[in-house]
């Protein structure tokens, strides 16, 4: 039984932990629900290859007029690194959030290294999708965008 209650105070001294690394500029923060259904997202665009990983893929595809959501970590150091995406993301009209941890947004992105950020599409670059991946994959996708919009109208 005091296995139980340890296991739950080091579940929440790593969210503590988490919460406390996140950057003063990680803002619109995604809420413990609206995270988790951005991080499914991620997980199903990964699985269909419509995701492009790391800053560099992400300001390449935004410069090159490619629309989609870009989710971006909270928990990055040196936070210089990913300063300028928001900005980009704002001119671009492309929607953007934050998530708490660099290591989650990795694993689901189906990757190992944790990565900063990621841009989730609805078409993949190369191929195609099925019609009933297709309309899955952007209905979660509209719904995901259409939270990010009430909460960054709520902010700002």
């Amino acid at each position: 039984m005091g296995s139980d209650s340890e296991a739950e105070r080091s579940q929440k001294e790593k969210e503590k932990k988490k919460m406390l690394a996140l950057a003063p500029i990680a803002k619109p923060l995604a809420g413990k629900k609206l995270g988790k259904r951005t991080l499914k997202l991620v997980r199903r665009a990964a699985e269909d290859k419509c995701l492009k990983r790391g800053v560099k893929e992400v300001v390449k595809s935004i410069r090159r007029g490619h629309k989609g959501l870009c989710v971006i970590a909270g928990n990055i150091s040196p936070i210089d690194v990913i300063t300028h995406v928001p900005i980009l993301c704002e001119e671009s009209d492309v929607p953007y959030v934050y998530v708490s941890s660099k290591e989650d947004l990795a694993n689901a992105g189906a990757t190992k290294r944790p990565t900063c950020c990621v841009l989730v599409q609805t078409k993949p670059t190369k191929g195609e999708l099925t019609a009933e991946k297709q309309d899955k994959l952007k209905a979660e996708y509209d719904q995901v965008v259409n939270d990010i919009s009430e909460l960054t109208s709520s902010l700002f």
